[in-house]
């Protein structure tokens, strides 16, 4: 499946309406250590996952997601459906991420 880039609010916010699916956006930072590092672990989710849509932003180009969002630290995790958070993974996690991926997707995927 992978990780799709989103650069900038107006892709965020067209990724946001796809309804009945699980949405996982990866807030980033190239200058962020633990970011490079869950980074592979992240698109082998999102290949584990594949009913799951998985994006990821980096908080220094679109700023304005990442302040609408209320990113304070990186990596932060956010999970949607229909449009609302229902989770939220702050840290290079892995094990925290699957289970948020797993407690959060449709239960007929």
């Amino acid at each position: 499946m992978g990780v799709h880039n989103l650069a900038s609010k107006p892709d965020w916010d067209k990724a946001l309406e796809d309804k009945d699916t699980l949405i996982v956006l990866d807030c980033f930072a190239t200058w962020c250590g633990p970011c490079k590092v869950i980074a592979p672990q992240v698109v082998k989710l999102s290949d584990k996952y594949p009913t799951a849509k998985f994006y990821k932003i980096d908080v220094d180009e679109v700023p304005d997601v990442a302040q609408e969002l209320g990113v304070r630290a990186m990596p932060t995790f956010y999970f949607f459906k229909n449009g609302d958070k229902v989770a939220e993974v702050v840290g290079a996690n892995p094990k925290a991420l699957e289970a948020a991926i797993e407690q959060n997707l449709p239960k007929d995927a």
